[in-house]
């Protein structure tokens, strides 16, 4: 989870936004400890993220009987509170667990009505089928209560934030997507690799790799730079770009790991760059060359110009 607060950070500080040509990129200053800023409210991680974790009720801890100095000595009795079955039963977002009558966890749809009233607009998820939702727990609500219907195989969150408008991608703009997304990319690395104090961020051959990059002289720097010399900086950096591109998608291929990324993986980055990179959705949707709604690592790579040769599995840390 860290992971993704601190691409959020990154995006905050130079959110990809429209083309340097047409409008200056997204700014913002958020004060919150983690987190990104939407619609000029600060929004944190718990609140983003909401759709990514689910929530689950902590079951009761046994009773613990504090016992002091007697002159007699005099039995202690526990009250054990019988352990819950649902304690460590998961269910996926939109689903709460229950017990059925042998005492046996199951997992069932949640009701919209119960979850969490929205504390303001910034809580808000538009989903594919153009409505907003109060908050991310009630679109997930919605959606498994139409599992097994054509609506609900087709219903999925598309971005945070009420619905709203979003100018059609042109073809210009669409070429021009990959150029400011695969700098923030490396950028996001690069970040990471200066706060990881903890190895909780990159493991030990990640930060091999990113460190290679972080003490290049011929790194470019991050801040507002022009398409053409970003495009120039890919050229002849073209090295630099490899493994960012390859960890992004590792860090996407996760329910199941199985080299695809499906319309959920790819949710973590898409609902948040929809809103301020209206070409997000039609980039992915270009990527998935064989149109079978999953984009393969080969799909991917090729999509940010990495070259087949380059491709590699190994890179998927």
């Amino acid at each position: 989870m860290r992971v993704w607060i601190v691409f959020l950070l990154c995006l905050a500080g130079k959110a990809l936004a429209a083309p340097v040509s047409s409008q200056p990129l997204l700014r913002c200053v958020c004060l919150c400890s983690y987190g990104v800023q939407l619609y000029n409210v600060c929004v944190c991680e718990s609140l983003i993220f909401s759709f990514l974790t689910q929530e689950l009720e902590v079951g009761v801890n046994p009773v613990q009987v504090e016992t002091g100095e007697f002159d007699e000595a005099i039995e202690v009795v526990e009250d054990v509170v019988a352990e819950n079955p649902c304690d460590n039963h998961h269910c996926k977002k939109g689903k709460v667990c229950e017990v059925d009558d042998s005492n046996q966890p199951m997992c069932v749809c949640q009701d919209p009505l119960n979850c969490p009233t929205a504390v303001g607009e910034f809580e808000h998820v538009c989903g594919t089928d153009n409505k907003t939702y109060d908050s991310s727990c009630h679109f997930f609500a919605t959606k498994c209560a139409l599992e097994g219907t054509k609506k609900g195989h087709k219903l999925h969150l598309d971005y945070i934030g009420p619905c709203k408008f979003i100018a059609p991608c042109l073809d210009n703009e669409l070429s021009e997507f990959p150029l400011r997304m695969r700098d923030w990319l490396k950028n996001v690395m690069v970040t990471l690799y200066e706060r990881d104090e903890d190895n909780n961020l990159l493991n030990e051959k990640q930060k091999l790799r990113v460190k290679k990059i972080y003490e290049n002289e011929k790194r470019l720097q991050a801040g507002d730079h022009s398409l053409d010399l970003l495009a120039l900086d890919f050229e002849k950096n073209y090295n630099m770009y490899i493994f960012p591109v390859h960890w992004q998608f590792g860090q996407l291929d996760q329910h199941p790991v199985d080299g695809f990324l499906s319309h959920t993986e790819l949710s973590p980055l898409r609902a948040p760059l929809i809103p301020m990179e209206h070409c997000t959705t039609s980039f992915f949707e270009q990527c998935d060359a064989d149109q079978d709604n999953y984009i393969a690592l080969e799909e991917w790579a090729s999509c940010f110009g990495i070259r087949e040769q380059d491709i590699d599995k190994d890179l998927v840390i």
